[in-house]
């Protein structure tokens, strides 16, 4: 896909908004392995690849429509 081809980072603000959850929950979830890893971008910043974020928001719209079946 060409989102993969030329990958877009996400900055926490846009994360939080785009997955409605608090900074600790991202952080719980990620050591957990249930949401995406942050990727360092620099020593003072990180970012989470979009196409990623994208791909988990999909899955859990799934998991929920199967659910509600």
């Amino acid at each position: 896909m060409l989102e993969h081809q030329n990958p877009r980072f996400l900055r926490l603000p846009e994360v939080l908004a785009r997955v409605g959850v608090s900074y600790n929950t991202i952080s719980r979830w990620e050591e957990q392995g249930i949401f995406p890893k942050r990727r360092h971008l620099g020593p003072n910043s990180v970012g989470w690849l979009e196409h990623e974020v994208n791909e988990w928001c999909a899955s859990r719209k799934t998991r929920e429509d199967a659910e509600a079946l």
